[in-house]
């Protein structure tokens, strides 16, 4: 079984001034994550503007964080789709390529029912020997992947995980209640990480984690040794920075808060737009309050 560590950061795709995927950015943004408290990398979802990256650069991004990361963290590709057969050729791809795991978004727009989603990851993961991690996030993809449909997907043996992002801690409760004691349950939601950890989730796959990478793992180590008051204390001052990188579409802002922090990746690609000015003092405001958190 694949162990992904506490804080899992869903990467930001770096482009250059034509809006091309700049891989010298991606080396520096790597080594930068690490650096910061980061356990494991996902590459190509969301965050990483995977509906606007074609295959080869999705290939591309995938066979280069392997050769910068060399082994120090585990490299989770985003190869699920709303297409089983498209996400079941470019996960033996991705396989060849060397990284450690997948990760598979509940497909999107299609719209499958609960028999049609078991279908689809159990199709995938037989046809990998990579770790599967599930993703369920409702609010893009318009269904729900139920708790249910996850238990009986944990009963397929390189099924090891799921990222919930539907907000449902009583589902999150269910899931982690009746599935494996080495199945993992991770917040897709930055401002639920603590409440995660509180029913026995094992982390967060975060946003937040470019820029609060370090007091994100502050938070969740003092959770684990025991100290809920003070990882509380932290949570509440991450909580707005948390917030603040949601108000506007993903990944617009954490873009921008690397670039008020002096590390460049680019902008975003269309239809995604930069952040108004208006939303970047907003945002700037918002960062400052996290640059006066004192170390734990």
């Amino acid at each position: 079984m694949a162990q992904f560590g506490r804080v899992s950061t869903a990467m930001v795709t770096p482009f250059d001034i034509k809006g091309n995927v700049d891989f010298q950015k991606t080396s520096k943004l790597v080594n930068h994550l690490i650096n910061s408290g980061t356990d494991s990398l996902v590459v190509a979802g969301t965050t990483g503007e995977s509906p606007t990256l074609t295959t080869e650069e999705k290939l591309a991004l995938f066979e280069h964080v392997v050769r910068e990361t060399a082994g120090r963290v585990p490299v989770i590709a985003g190869t699920g789709s709303n297409n089983t057969y498209a996400s079941i050729e470019l996960t033996k791809k991705a396989e060849e390529l060397g990284v450690d795991a997948i990760m598979l978004v509940a497909p999107y727009y299609n719209k499958p029912n609960q028999a049609g989603l078991f279908k689809h990851f159990e199709a995938i993961a037989g046809a990998t020997k990579l770790p599967v991690m599930l993703y369920n996030i409702p609010g893009r993809s318009a269904i729900n992947l139920l708790p249910d449909t996850v238990i009986e997907l944990s009963k397929i043996d390189n099924i090891v995980a799921v990222k919930e992002a539907s907000g449902d801690l009583d589902a999150m409760a269910k899931i982690i209640s009746n599935t494996p004691d080495d199945f993992m349950l991770y917040s897709g939601d930055d401002a639920l990480t603590l409440p995660v950890l509180s029913i026995g989730g094992m982390g967060v796959v975060s946003v937040a984690s470019h820029v609060i990478g370090v007091e994100m793992q502050d938070m969740v180590q003092l959770f684990l040794r025991g100290d809920h008051a003070k990882a509380a204390v932290i949570h509440q001052q991450l909580l707005p920075f948390m917030r603040g990188i949601f108000k506007a579409p993903n990944p617009a802002p954490i873009k921008t808060a690397l670039q008020l922090t002096g590390f460049d990746v680019g902008s975003v690609r269309l239809p995604l737009v930069p952040l108004s000015e208006e939303e970047r003092l907003d945002l700037q405001a918002v960062l400052n309050t996290v640059k006066k958190i004192p170390n734990s």
